[in-house]
């Protein structure tokens, strides 16, 4: 089972360097099973960052197949990238394309650019890069599983059946 994302929404007060205040909204990634999960470990994951009150204000799911994440520091923007994978009718002779979305880490657009095609290499099939723009996305929180222990596919096998655990359950 692919992982489920929710990208949410944060209002809060944010301080300027200047000392002034002003309302920001920002953008964040999270992993979860359901909206109210996603909504509860979104609140758990931002909390310990803002200093004074803040508010969800919205909680969407967001249509990835694939995340590019990495280890980079430097790589602290996060681009959002169409993919057409192109397959013929055999019936017609005609070319079709089903496009699906994919989130990618880098610094610039030509390093997301870079990263989108090494991480497509072995993909089976041909396939075309549609568009690669810059989201408003701050950070991604990925599932954590309760045990460092725990395999990926144990952890995907649990979250099929909604058994998953997270580290602050």
């Amino acid at each position: 089972m692919q992982s489920e994302w929710f990208e949410c929404k944060v209002r809060y007060d944010k301080t300027l360097e200047n000392g002034l205040i002003k309302k920001t909204t920002e953008t964040y990634l999270v992993d979860a099973i359901s909206f109210t999960e996603a909504e509860k470990r979104f609140i758990e994951e931002i909390t310990p960052f803002m200093s004074g009150e803040f508010i969800v204000t919205d909680i969407k799911r967001a249509r990835l197949t694939d995340l590019y994440d990495s280890d980079d520091l430097n790589d602290d923007r996060w681009y959002k990238a169409r993919i057409a994978y192109i397959t013929l009718d055999e019936k017609s002779g005609a070319e079709k394309r089903t496009v699906q979305s994919a989130l990618v880490q880098a610094n610039d657009f030509h390093r997301a650019l870079a990263r989108l095609d090494e991480g497509m290499k072995g993909t089976l099939g041909e396939w075309v890069i549609v568009s690669v723009t810059e989201t408003a996305i701050i950070d991604v929180f990925k599932f954590k599983s309760l045990t460092p222990d725990v395999t990926e596919e144990e952890g995907e096998k649990a979250k099929a059946n909604g058994k998953r655990k997270n580290k602050r359950d």
